[in-house]
């Protein structure tokens, strides 16, 4: 038999047969379905992904890449933050002092925390902040408050804001608590509403004045780095007994463990379609098969091979679940450019940190979509395949 005796029967067997009609029809339901399950893959990873990288980009400024907490009262202090800046130049560093506090305006309450920082130092570390920093001079009673804050408490600038701190101090025959008002100064807006609900900032002297702190003491420092699962390793190995730095991601473990677990689960749900699909093409392969044996007995009695047989009906199924791969990654990858190139679907920004899509594709990912889809369409191919080649001559050349 002629070597291309293989690509020739693929070709004659993936036309239309108006006597078979849903041969044809299984096999195009079949490429669609793969079509279908790689592009919903594509864009649902990136959008996992996507979201995935805007909650820890908000959380990494808003919790901050690395932070150095005392273990005793007085460890953290001005000497130790000049030791920090001179060992580790390429590092941004904010000395905070904080306290919880409840705010209150009119009837409204709302507990949160106040930080008293330093405005310039605090702007190289907080990108946020740094925003609603910019072309203000900030006087010592002076807040910032977040954008949800202000909403609810239908707060503007310059308007006068109270607020209740949980230290106390006697006052006759009773203990009250320090009440001190703050003018506001400016708004910040992180996109994360509990943070810009729960978040204020004031200076360092005022706090410092309000908790009878020394001048030279702080409750932590604020650093920024670009890489700090790195940087924090040579932090701990460079602060004294006494003091222990934490990184953003020990507070947020169990939120991006369900994260990841929840992509995980998002693509082998999806993953489900493209085996459905390959249902489809391993009953048009069979059916295919089951339709042909005249022909199949025929070939094998002229001379045709059975591993030529096998490899007709294995490449009948690889063309259509490559094609409907192919086609699924063109229209997965084309409707992740529209989706981030044009604002279609808008997000309520109170509740997600963006109120775009927010679409990243991983290499990784579109690598493991396009293997796993890919295996799949082999393994439904080889059945067929090998039913193909094991048809009795004799049999059917007698019956038919």
């Amino acid at each position: 038999m002629s070597t291309n005796i293989v690509p020739y029967l693929v070709k004659r067997f993936l036309r239309f047969d108006k006597d078979q009609p849903f041969i044809f029809l299984s096999a195009l339901l079949a490429f669609l379905g793969i079509t279908l399950g790689v592009m919903v893959l594509l864009i649902a990873m990136a959008l996992m992904n996507g979201f995935d990288k805007e909650f820890k980009n908000k959380l990494t400024v808003m919790n901050y890449p690395i932070t150095v907490m005392p273990v005793f009262y007085g460890a953290v202090n001005q000497n130790l933050l000049l030791s920090l800046e001179s060992k580790f130049p390429d590092l941004q560093f904010s000395p905070y002092i904080q306290s919880s506090v409840i705010a209150k305006s009119g009837s409204k309450l709302e507990g949160g925390y106040l930080f008293g920082v330093d405005f310039n130092s605090e702007a190289e570390v907080n990108s946020i902040l740094k925003k609603a920093i910019s072309n203000h001079n900030f006087h010592k009673f002076d807040v910032i408050i977040g954008k949800s804050l202000k909403q609810e408490f239908d707060l503007h600038k310059d308007d006068k804001l109270m607020y209740l701190f949980t230290n106390v101090e006697p006052g006759g025959f009773s203990l009250t608590p320090k009440i001190k008002r703050f003018k506001i100064k400016s708004v910040f807006d992180s996109g994360l509403s509990a943070y810009d609900k729960a978040y204020a900032y004031t200076s360092l002297d005022a706090l410092r004045i309000l908790l009878h702190l020394p001048s030279n003491s702080f409750d932590g420092i604020h650093i920024y780095s670009d890489n700090p699962r790195e940087d924090i390793k040579r932090l701990a190995a460079a602060i004294p007994m006494g003091v222990r730095v934490k990184g953003w991601w020990e507070d947020n473990v169990n939120f991006f463990a369900a994260l990841e677990m929840e992509k995980t689960s998002l693509f082998i749900v999806l993953m489900l379609i493209i085996l459905i699909a390959a249902i489809n093409i391993i009953s048009s392969l069979l059916m295919t098969v089951m339709n042909r044996r005249g022909e199949i007995a025929l070939l094998l009695s002229l001379g045709t091979t059975s591993k030529e047989i096998k490899k007709v009906f294995l490449y009948l199924g690889v063309v259509i679940g490559i094609s409907g791969i192919l086609a699924g990654v063109f229209f997965g990858l084309s409707g992740i450019w529209i989706l981030s190139s044009f604002d279609i679907i808008s997000l309520p920004k109170d509740v997600y940190p963006t109120s775009t899509l927010p679409l990243d594709l991983s290499f990784q990912d579109f690598i493991f979509i396009v293997t796993g889809a890919f295996f799949i369409v082999i393994l439904s191919s080889y059945y067929p395949a090998k039913k193909a080649s094991e048809v009795d001559i004799l049999t059917v050349l007698r019956n038919e």
